[in-house]
């Protein structure tokens, strides 16, 4: 399984946005973009105007990095989504939310999408009463997805629901987290998904060059 093994703090300070990709760390003054607010490398403070181009890179860059997805695999979800008949923008943020590991972290059940990745990998999750380990697993409305009963005891599940107490779940989902348990109800609608601080458009034109 092809994954990023590099430093996280560098991706947000090469997208010079907060990802938010090491869970706790990134609220406190010890996260590395706060300290050094600009682009990794000797150059890195130099400011430079970007191309259209380099908007789009950026962009892609940023969705990429934020669901934790290599090239390849991005590449066949925008694929797909220009296939399929609706706004392709909307298409594409159904596909990368539909996704077992991104839907863990929005359940509450990981601090941050890394985290969710290697749980599942891990086997600690069922949908649909069934082991699922694969990350990428999509999802379909009605899907019910839970804790592992062995797993509920595991400390790192257990401060991921404290650290996520007071945060809203997303209109498209239902959770229990008492119950360790919640429903994909539904697919997003782009305008639900408050949190991606970039423009899907500019994305899908990198991609339609």
């Amino acid at each position: 399984m092809a994954r990023y093994t590099g430093p996280l703090c560098r991706l947000c300070r090469r997208e010079g946005m907060k990802l938010y990709l090491k869970g706790e760390r990134c609220y406190t003054d010890k996260c590395a973009f706060e300290r050094r607010p600009y682009a990794p490398g000797q150059h890195g403070q130099a400011r430079r105007k970007l191309t259209q181009y380099g908007i789009q890179l950026r962009a892609k860059q940023t969705v990429k990095r934020i669901y934790g997805i290599l090239e390849r695999q991005f590449e066949r979800y925008v694929e797909k989504a220009m296939k399929k008949a609706g706004d392709t923008r909307e298409n594409l943020i159904q596909l990368l939310e539909a996704r077992l590991d991104n839907v863990v972290y929005r359940m509450g059940f990981a601090i941050n999408r890394r985290q969710a990745r290697q749980l599942v990998n891990h086997g600690h999750f069922l949908v649909n009463g069934k082991k699922v380990d694969i990350p990428s697993y999509l999802l379909r409305p009605g899907d019910v997805v839970e804790v592992r009963e062995n797993s509920r005891d595991l400390e790192v599940i257990k401060k991921a629901l404290e650290f996520n107490k007071e945060r809203n779940v997303a209109p498209w989902l239902e959770v229990d987290r008492d119950g360790f348990k919640g429903v994909f109800l539904r697919y997003p609608k782009l305008e639900e998904v408050t949190d991606l601080p970039v423009d899907l458009q500019v994305v899908i034109e990198f991609y339609s060059r």
